[in-house]
């Protein structure tokens, strides 16, 4: 008699997967709905708490429910999302009479990594058109872009602006396509209620493509559209945080935080700045940027500070009275909170200060412009972003004598040209946008060129005109760049990568040859039964994973057949065991011939070998000696059947 081994491998998940499509369908068709009869417009992707979520906000002409669906992006076919797709239930109010309709917004969460996901927003029967975005490691390096002030409507051309803007966001991406977050610097519109200029800011796919991180400008805070188009996490909406002190009036406001990666993002409404207007001034800003630090700041690597006024700047508003109080308040508190970078807008012009500590120069021998600066105890670099749709731009202006630290606008002793505290000052009047590179031990700070001037003094965006030094300069060029490198205090740190570990391996082989299991031939026994004796090949299991998972296996055979005669494979029993010890293994039980106890035998599958949840990673050897009893009335033959083997394991 003889038998052979076959294979036959089967995840937990295949064989619940099979298991499913045996579940038999009724004769109903897919239930009909309803047309919902909204609208949907001014779809906008923005970030999330984490790099788990983003937020989806979006204006609805019906006050009907709604919500996000959700799919891995493979999934969607033609156009149709799986029955699989996630929901995400979506929450809003009704927007402001100059509105008109409805806001909504939901959280996409439970996002994995390196996974690209589509998604559409509505009601069954009433879906937005599918969009896609993507994420990426959720450790590690990234980088995000910083755009100051599209302001769409500033250049009283809204058709002109939407093109500069969709452009810069164009060319950024093209050059970034793995940029992980865009970074507002405030004012996205002209005019806060305006939705033709919203309509101009949102036409831009991108911005249903890669996550949103919204700031309020000076002309986003009078009135809520700000807020119905920009919905954002952790968000306190507080009456100190508003301008004037109301959160339910006609205007946006509040500060909020979120932690992508290794760093932690603080978002302020600098609108918000004198008490006497109602609202709670610098001072709840400080103690606001203090506590989410102390709450939150261990949680990550770096600090990052974003709100729209800028207080190191060189153009018309470097010089206003309110920069002038923020130039005051806010240094001290940035940098004894160990601060890295501060983003900020307003001023329509570029600018890279030096490293700023308590409100001076941190290190007076910094020079201007350089390459690559560290960051002593409480070095603090703020960057200025120049306009990102070519809207509006201010020209440079001149320091004066009033001091070269606070509240100061003297000129840099090193370069008598720029304020101060800045290392690098630059208006081309041409369209940029900044990245920044978020390394292990440094952040990489460059602004870049997004727009191009032809020829010198040729017209440009906004009616302005570009000089010598930018004609010709392509787009994508680098207008200035840094290395910033951290404090890490007096003492030694210590930093280490730990990859994303090898998810390992699970699985079994024949250990050594593969040759027929040759029982020989059977030998009469009591005059009743013929008796046949041998061993499998042995079974070699490895696992290798980190999860440790169980795992079992197990195997059966069919009839025995020698061309049209057969006898039950049920007469065949094993007796397992270990050869070699390992991966946390355990020989299976003993089973009987069907002709001693009239059971099944190895007819039905049998478990070999298995190891529990837990078990060491490694390798076993699983053996088996086969007890063959076949009863006296089979008739002669040669013999052969197959013993299949499958392996288990979640």
């Amino acid at each position: 008699m003889r038998t052979h081994l076959t294979r036959n491998r089967v995840a937990k998940g295949a064989a619940a997967a099979a298991l499913g499509l045996a579940v038999a369908f009724g004769g109903l068709g897919a239930p009909a709905y309803a047309a919902d009869p909204a609208t949907l417009s001014a779809v906008i992707l923005g970030v999330g708490a984490t790099e788990t979520q983003r937020i989806v906000t979006w204006y609805s002409s019906a006050d009907t429910t709604q919500s996000v669906q959700l799919a891995p992006a493979a999934s969607v076919v033609g156009g149709e999302f799986p029955a699989s797709a996630q929901t995400f239930a979506a929450l809003g109010s009704a927007n402001i009479a100059t509105s008109g309709g409805y806001n909504r917004h939901a959280t996409i969460t439970g996002l994995a990594e390196h996974t690209a996901y589509s998604y559409r927003v509505g009601s069954e029967g009433n879906w937005s058109p599918a969009y896609t975005f993507k994420t990426q490691d959720f450790e590690g390096d990234y980088d995000f872009l910083f755009y100051g002030d599209p302001q769409i409507g500033a250049s009283g051309n809204v058709a002109k602006d939407q093109a500069g803007w969709t452009d810069t966001l164009d060319v950024s991406l093209a050059a970034n396509p793995d940029a992980e977050l865009l970074v507002s610097g405030g004012d996205q519109v002209e005019t806060a209620n305006t939705e033709s200029q919203w309509n101009a800011f949102l036409a831009s796919d991108k911005l249903r493509q890669y996550p949103w991180v919204a700031t309020i400008g000076n002309h986003d805070v009078g009135g809520k559209a700000y807020e119905q188009h920009l919905f954002t996490p952790n968000t306190d909406r507080s009456g100190a945080y508003y301008a004037n002190g109301t959160p339910s009036s006609n205007t946006s406001g509040g500060n909020y935080w979120y932690i992508y990666k290794d760093t932690l993002f603080i978002d302020l409404n600098s609108n918000s700045y004198a008490t006497s207007q109602g609202g709670g001034g610098d001072a709840a800003h400080v103690k606001y940027v203090t506590d989410t630090i102390k709450q939150h700041g261990a949680e990550a690597k770096w600090t990052v500070l974003v709100y729209h006024h800028s207080i190191y700047s060189a153009a018309a508003h470097a010089k206003d009275s309110d920069n002038k109080v923020r130039r005051v308040d806010f240094p001290t508190t940035f940098s004894e909170l160990g601060v890295d970078l501060v983003l900020q807008g307003h001023d329509h012009v570029y600018t890279r200060s030096y490293l700023i500590k308590n409100g001076a120069k941190a290190n007076a021998a910094e020079q201007p412009g350089a390459e690559e600066v560290f960051a002593g105890p409480g070095g603090v670099l703020y960057v200025t972003s120049n306009s990102a749709s070519g809207s509006k731009y201010y020209d440079i202006t001149t320091p004066d004598n009033s001091g070269t630290s606070g509240a100061g606008n003297g000129a840099d002793p090193l370069k008598p040209e720029n304020y101060w505290y800045n290392s690098v000052q630059n208006q081309e009047h041409v369209r940029s946008y900044i990245k920044v590179g978020v390394r292990s031990d440094k952040l990489v700070v460059e602004n870049v060129r997004s727009g191009t001037c032809a020829a010198p003094n040729a017209s440009v965006e906004g009616g302005s005109w570009c000089d010598n030094t930018t004609a010709g300069q392509p787009v994508g060029s680098v207008v200035d760049k840094v290395t910033v490198r951290p404090y890490h205090g007096d003492s030694q740190d210590i930093q280490v990568a730990v990859p994303t570990a090898a998810p390992g391996e699970f699985g079994w082989t024949i250990d050594g040859h593969n040759g027929l299991v040759d029982l020989g031939t059977a030998v009469e026994t009591e005059g009743e039964y013929f008796a046949a004796a041998g061993k499998i090949n042995p079974i070699k299991v490895s696992d290798s994973r980190r999860s440790l998972s169980p795992w079992s296996i197990s195997a059966s055979v069919g009839d025995f057949v020698d061309a049209d005669k057969k006898f039950s494979g049920s007469y065949l029993g094993w007796g397992p065991y270990l050869a070699t010890a390992g991966a946390g293994a355990k020989a299976g039980t003993s089973v009987a011939s069907g002709y001693d106890d009239d059971g099944k035998g190895l007819s039905i599958s049998r478990g070999l070998g298995y190891a529990e949840q837990g078990h060491a990673r490694g390798s076993a050897v699983l053996g088996a000696d086969l007890d063959l009893k076949i009863p006296g009335e089979v008739e002669k033959g040669n013999y052969r059947t197959t013993l299949t083997i499958t392996a288990l394991s979640s």
